[in-house]
């Protein structure tokens, strides 16, 4: 599915809400807020998918660091989740799936969650992933907009996931590579959303399936606001950019790129390779935090102290032009 198609099949629906909706529908973001109390909201958030490796335990972490990634976006702390599971029974053995949900299992455990239930169903293409629902305060909610002029943006994990997976299955990566970009799949944004949680921060998601581009473009969109984004400054995955020079870009990164042409002012010098990769989807990608000049270094300072590393800085806001990504 290409970016957008969704909220066009959705558009013109008339969707139940109340008053204790937070964010909802109205408004993209990462996840659903509702109001229980003064001092207490619901997150929930749905992901799943079809394997990104082949090693079945690995594959049920990453989907359940994926899933759960959408919680420490908006603030919060995962507290419950359920499975999602299709399975093809017919071919392939019920050992395959104990293994999945047992790396499931073990990564919802790390997150200080529990498992409550799930459903499945018999599909001929496997999928997993969780239902989560999270805890936040009211007034401590992060959604992806909120952004003020000057804001400085960090990034918690390097690009690549999609295109270094697109090597994988035409079996172009060497073992190093595929160990090393499923460690970074597999690990939560816990550390940097605790790291995070003290600071004013006024804008936060995490980069997944739209490409580093797509969702900053989501952060400006309907806000009058623009972001320079420092190429040079974005990390990425060791072999990206020389996978992406052979031409291992998955066919979403074309999407995306299409999808946002209209708001992306691409500098000449920025190489055909790392635009590439700032386009790419990402499976169970870092955070992208927005905080004000006055606190974005300590912050940094915090993120790789604590070990989230890297940890960097890569662009700002700007005030125009308006609704622009300037790449440079």
């Amino acid at each position: 599915m290409s970016p957008g198609d969704l909220d066009t099949a959705l558009c013109g629906l008339d969707f139940p809400t109340d008053a204790n909706v937070l964010v909802g529908l109205s408004q993209a973001d990462d996840a659903g807020v509702y109001k229980i109390s003064d001092d207490l909201a619901l997150i929930q958030t749905v992901d799943f998918f079809t394997p990104v490796v082949d090693d079945p335990y690995l594959f049920g972490q990453i989907a359940a660091a994926n899933a759960l990634s959408d919680v420490y976006a908006m603030g919060g702390v995962p507290k419950t989740t359920m499975n999602l599971v299709a399975f093809p029974a017919k071919k392939m053995d019920l050992s395959i799936l104990r293994t999945v949900i047992q790396g499931g299992i073990d990564k919802v455990r790390e997150a200080g969650a529990v498992l409550i239930g799930g459903h499945s169903v018999e599909d001929d293409e496997f999928k997993y992933g969780l239902s989560v629902t999270g805890f936040v305060h009211p007034k401590k909610i992060r959604t992806k907009q909120g952004l003020k002029e000057g804001d400085r943006l960090i990034l918690t994990k390097p690009l690549g996931t999609g295109i270094i997976n697109t090597a994988i299955k035409g079996h172009l990566a060497s073992d190093d590579l595929i160990r090393t970009v499923a460690d970074v799949m597999a690990t939560l944004n816990r550390k940097a959303a605790e790291i995070m949680a003290p600071y004013p921060v006024h804008a936060c998601t995490d980069i997944t399936g739209f490409g580093l581009i797509g969702h900053l473009a989501e952060m400006i969109q309907g806000t009058g606001l623009g972001i320079r984004l420092y190429a040079e400054n974005v990390p990425l995955l060791d072999g990206a950019k020389a996978l992406a020079a052979m031409g291992m870009v998955p066919g979403g990164a074309y999407r995306n790129r299409d999808f946002r042409a209209s708001m992306v002012d691409m500098d000449a010098s920025v190489d055909l390779s790392i635009q590439d990769i700032l386009y790419d989807p990402q499976t169970s990608g870092g955070l992208c935090i927005a905080v004000s000049p006055e606190d974005a270094r300590r912050l940094q300072d915090d993120l790789i102290a604590g070990g989230v590393d890297p940890a960097a800085m890569i662009g700002e806001v700007a005030g125009h032009p308006s609704e622009k990504i300037q790449v440079v």
